[in-house]
């Protein structure tokens, strides 16, 4: 008498022992957090249960929210949660159309193998989720390590290079002032813009190497900002650019170098005007919490390639055509911020441009 039954039991264990090598195997394989592994797992799962033919296997966790079929509304399910850390649970359900089954028709058997697969799934994704991040760090220490190594270079080289440019520039001057020929004045001059320009990459390599002198004040950012704005309303008028300033809160008073400061608001305005097309609009929003200011400077502009975000604070990087700029804009930036306990990061702008992310401790 109880034969039959206990034959149908074992199918159903073979069933359930399956499903679970199944997904083991499909989980294995994959490389990533990917829609055709989900629908997989799901796919397996369907075929464990007793009226596989008619159940409908759905699961949602993070972005994706998929099924085996379409649902015959209404439906009776068993359902188990998907926990992962530091994200809002999903779910794996198994539905029969309730027009056929009642809730008795799932077994015990089966909702734990249910949550089993819960389980299976939410250390798969987890795996993923501890991958990317570690490769994430794992690029930003090598970034920090390049850039800090990179410091040291130029550093150097800008301590060689100021007294010989030094000397040039006096010699020059000197010679200027007791020549009377036209001809050689003209040189001269040649000689002497020159010396003043390879003395302002010299400025922006010790700016980079966070060499220069800084003289940290507390004090209101909304002037600064207003300054920086106010000086480069030609180049904003030129490209018939507006410019939208908001604050959150127009009294935030922090610590910063007021000098260091204008020159990253100059470097990274004039390369989002650099970047926005004509008659598009420019936002400065500032913000701050308990701890932390927050400058965000948003464009309209083409937007930087996801292959060189990681290349642009470098310096002598640069996208823009020879003679131009000598790439070392953001790298300056990048050691400012760096040189007030700060940090730069790179958003993109939906639907184009960047938005550049300041954020500086407020005391």
């Amino acid at each position: 008498m109880n034969l039959p039954s206990t034959e149908e039991n074992l199918k159903e264990k073979i069933k359930e022992l399956t499903c679970l090598y199944e997904i083991s195997k499909i989980i294995s394989k994959s490389n990533s957090i990917d829609i055709q592994t989900l629908y997989e797992i799901i796919f397996s799962t369907k075929k464990a249960w007793r009226y596989n033919l008619d159940a409908v296997v759905e699961i949602h966790i993070l972005d994706y929210h998929i099924s085996t079929s379409e649902k015959k509304n209404p439906t009776i399910f068993q359902s188990s949660t998907l926990q992962i850390k530091n994200m809002d649970p999903g779910y794996i359900k198994v539905h029969y159309p309730s027009a056929k089954y009642t809730q008795d028709d799932f077994n015990e058997d089966e909702q734990k193998l249910l949550d089993t697969i819960a389980i299976e799934i939410g250390n798969y994704i987890e795996k993923f989720q501890t991958l990317e991040r570690k490769a994430v760090l794992r690029r930003t220490i090598e970034r920090m390590e390049r850039l800090s190594l990179l410091g040291e270079m130029t550093a150097g080289i800008a301590h060689e290079l100021n007294t010989p440019l030094g000397n040039i520039l006096g010699f020059a001057e000197l010679i200027k002032e007791q020549n009377s020929d036209p001809e050689i004045s003209a040189d001269i001059e040649i000689i002497i813009n020159s010396v003043i320009y390879s003395r302002e990459i010299v400025k922006k390599l010790m700016f980079f190497s966070c060499e220069m002198p800084q003289k940290l004040e507390l004090q209101e950012l909304k002037p600064i900002i207003v300054f920086a704005l106010s000086f480069l309303k030609s180049n904003f008028q030129k490209k018939a650019i507006k410019h939208e300033l908001i604050f959150k809160d127009e009294t935030i008073i922090t610590k910063v170098d007021s000098v260091q400061i204008t020159q990253v608001l100059f470097n990274l305005l004039i390369n989002a005007i650099y970047a926005s097309p004509e008659k598009s609009t420019i936002k400065i929003i500032v913000d701050h919490d308990e701890t932390n200011l927050y400058l965000k400077i948003e464009d309209q502009g083409t937007g930087i390639p996801d292959a060189i975000k990681e290349k642009i604070f470098e310096p002598f990087f640069s996208t823009k055509p020879v003679n131009y700029g000598c790439g070392l804009g953001l790298s300056v930036v990048h050691g400012i911020i760096k040189n007030h306990n700060g940090e730069i990061t790179l958003q993109n702008n939906f639907p184009n441009g960047s938005i550049f992310i300041i954020r500086i401790p407020l005391s």
